[in-house]
């Protein structure tokens, strides 16, 4: 898809036609060569606020997939950072590029972020590009799964970037991709859940709330910004009081 090394027409149809987890994990040998992966521009950003935001001693990459995340946290974390996915080759791709290490101790871990396996052991969560996989009713427990891994103090950050313009290109993408996904999922089985264009700011707040969050809102300067001046990313830093 886009570049030589990434999957084929075939194959995205075949990953298509799975559930989330069977896809990804045939997606995962070439997902790093698909614009899924969170480009790093994004990832620097965030980075380079947390850098200000710390220090962190344990990080958590809910739905890590190859270690995008990972590879952040091991940037801002001094001891220990564990990715989880639902998705065994995604992690086996992940743990085979980065490894373990030891300062800090990298794991990877397959679990479902609907029921993390998890006591409050961590100061940080991140997660970049995965909640268009949970339905906007799953919000308020996911984030209370991760809630539930923190610890006192500890925060959840994600960036989120600004709606798309309506009548934008853009626009009319995400919601030509949303038609085609709900219409999959209605003719077919197992599901696809993947729905990015209800990911916005105002419900994912509330559901942050709901689940026992104080949230907090970091613009992403390096990201630039729209017309209006608003920026085009913000960071959510959600923190467990």
């Amino acid at each position: 898809m886009f570049t030589p090394q990434g999957p084929t027409l075939r194959e995205l149809a075949v990953q298509a036609l799975s559930s989330v987890e069977r896809g990804y994990d045939l997606l995962a040998p070439t997902f790093d060569h698909t614009p899924f992966r969170t480009p790093p521009a994004v990832l620097d950003a965030t980075a380079a606020a947390l850098a200000a935001l710390g220090p962190f001693e344990d990080g958590l990459d809910v739905c890590c997939g190859t270690g995008a995340g990972v590879e952040v946290l091991r940037r801002v974390c001094g001891r220990r950072v564990v990715g989880v996915d639902l998705s065994a080759g995604m992690l086996a791709v992940g743990r085979a590029a980065l490894g373990g290490g030891d300062r800090p101790r990298t794991e990877w871990v397959r679990g479902d972020a609907r029921a993390l396996p998890f006591a409050p052991a961590f100061d940080l969560a991140v997660s970049f590009g995965a909640f268009g996989h949970f339905l906007p009713r799953e919000w308020p427990g996911l984030f209370a799964q991760v809630r539930g891994a923190l610890r006192p103090g500890g925060r959840f950050v994600f960036p989120v970037v600004a709606p798309a313009r309506p009548g934008s290109a853009l626009y009319w993408t995400l919601w030509a991709f949303d038609g085609a996904m709900r219409v999959r999922n209605t003719v077919w089985r197992p599901p696809f859940v993947m729905y990015y264009r209800p990911f916005r700011l105002g419900g994912v707040r509330a559901a942050l709330e709901r689940a026992g969050f104080a949230v907090g809102l970091r613009a992403l300067p390096e990201l630039g910004t729209r017309p209006d001046g608003s920026p085009r990313c913000r960071l959510v830093v959600a923190r467990r009081d």
